[in-house]
């Protein structure tokens, strides 16, 4: 990802205002008793959104178009914050250090990728975070918090390096801010004028990018 992706965010004013969420791919099997197969072609969802509904003026119309040129389109990712899901924890609560799990030391293993599970009943999904907002993630061993110098995150590849390696049996936990790794969806963005000022907003489709 790292050469065809600019670590910028997409206008903030704008994703704030857009719609979207994930989505699956699941292949269903209709049977001729009616019973169903049921398959899911995805290990992992994936965003989409539009950002179309955040540009309300011909200024934000103007940095989106901007922004998609820089991109040369589909060409190139991006960060886009999705106003929903952006935090470790609730979007109302600031990230704590005992948010989510990252793994279970062994004495040896130092470096813990940053992820997000959803759910808590018997089939928990598992989130890859790639793109943690600098400065933002908070580390705790066995419930202790660790002081910013006992670790460090790279904030395009959202793994989390410890200076020590926690003991067998001791949990590593985590919060923190991310985005979402994007790309534009379309190769071409359609803007008329009359209908922009009447109130209609020109299509501005992303796509998440899977890391």
């Amino acid at each position: 990802m790292a050469g065809d992706f600019h670590e910028v965010r997409f206008p903030l004013d704008v994703s704030l205002r857009g719609s979207g969420g994930p989505a699956r791919l699941t292949e269903i099997v209709t049977l001729a008793s009616g019973r169903e197969h049921r398959n899911s072609r995805w290990a992992d969802s994936r965003r989409r959104y539009d950002a179309g509904f955040g540009i309300r003026t011909l200024d934000a119309l103007h940095a989106v178009i901007g922004f998609f040129e820089e991109r040369r389109g589909r060409l190139y990712g991006f960060r886009y914050r999705d106003r929903v899901d952006f935090r470790s924890g609730a979007p109302s609560q600031a990230p704590a250090a005992g948010d989510q799990p990252l793994g279970i030391g062994d004495g040896a293993t130092r470096v813990f990728p940053l992820a997000k599970t959803y759910g808590s009943g018997a089939l928990p999904y598992r989130r890859t975070i790639a793109k943690p907002v600098a400065g933002s993630v908070r580390v705790a061993i066995a419930g202790i918090e660790l002081e910013a110098s006992a670790f460090s995150c790279d904030p395009a590849t959202g793994l989390v390096a410890l200076v020590e390696a926690p003991g067998p049996s001791q949990a590593v936990t985590a919060g923190f801010e991310f985005d979402v790794p994007v790309r534009f969806d379309t190769d071409e963005i359609t803007v008329n004028l009359e209908a922009f000022s009447a109130g209609e907003i020109p299509k501005v489709p992303l796509v998440e990018i899977v890391p």
